[in-house]
């Protein structure tokens, strides 16, 4: 850690190197990354309105955890390949190797701040009332995204030198791992369906981005419950109606499992790291 602290700038120009290299001799350049999740909110929104199971404002409901979600993806997807695309700087000079995957992660965090600026963009547009008793576990929430994602980043990119296989499976863990994620449907839905068939709705908790998605869910869409869009008066309940405390518990508990990962991963990346250069 200390050796990363000393290293920040070379992480800094990383990061910038990282952004300007992924839209070189692009016209819109970093317009690219608010297409995207505006491009997908449009895709979810129209399937699930054709579906039948959309609910009122259910573009901003899915865009508050598409965002994070992105964030987090894009920062293990891409750090995972960090230490074999720069083999070159790995095999000739000396410095923490850790800063090439955490880069990655400083990238995507770029990168969600920008599309976090159409959201809000979005949010005022449409006049849409957050909840701002649950705002301040956003920064909390966000906080333990980058954490989790720095620990995946460092284990993955690892686990890549010694076997190229790991990028390719990490695609399909990805996918199952989005549909774990209670992203485009609602906590409760699937809390539901796994207490009827007898298993405790809490270990949906164990993915750790349950709690951070459903934090922003509670902060940004700001309710628990809405009305069918059929006017029959029948309510859909989107997430638990606990107060704060019981979102910052499980962010609580997400953030130590998600640290103690982190330092793992940097024990193990530290014992590896003397190998990486043969191994490249």
């Amino acid at each position: 850690m200390r050796e990363i602290v000393r290293y920040r700038e070379l992480l800094a120009r990383l990061i910038g190197r990282e952004l300007k290299v992924r839209y070189k001799n692009s016209t819109l350049g970093f317009v690219w990354s608010m297409v995207q999740p505006l491009f997908l909110l449009v895709v979810y929104a129209a399937v699930f309105s054709i579906l039948g199971t959309s609910f009122a404002d259910f573009p901003l409901w899915i865009l508050c955890g598409l965002l994070i979600w992105n964030m987090v993806s894009t920062a293990v997807l891409t750090a995972t390949s960090s230490i074999t695309s720069n083999a070159y700087l790995v095999g000739k000079v000396r410095f923490p190797r850790a800063v090439l995957p955490l880069s990655m992660v400083g990238a995507a965090l770029v990168h969600f701040f920008l599309q976090m600026l159409v959201f809000v963009v979005l949010i005022l547009a449409t006049r849409h009332q957050v909840d701002w008793t649950f705002m301040w576990l956003v920064p909390l929430a966000l906080l333990v995204s980058v954490v989790v994602a720095s620990a995946f980043a460092l284990l993955l990119s690892t686990a890549n030198v010694f076997s190229r296989d790991t990028q390719h499976l990490l695609e399909l863990s990805l996918l199952a791992w989005f549909w774990l994620t209670p992203v485009i449907y609602q906590y409760d839905r699937l809390a539901l369906w796994l207490s009827d068939h007898g298993v405790p709705a809490g270990i949906f908790l164990i993915n750790p981005l349950t709690s951070v998605v459903i934090v922003f869910q509670r902060a940004f869409y700001g309710r628990a419950s809405v009305p069918t869009d059929d006017n029959s008066g029948q309510i859909i309940n989107l997430l638990p109606s606990d107060g704060p405390m019981w979102y910052l518990r499980n962010l609580a508990i997400t953030g130590g499992v998600g640290l103690t990962l982190f330092v793992l991963a940097l024990v193990m990346f530290d014992r590896a790291e003397s190998r990486f250069a043969e191994s490249l």
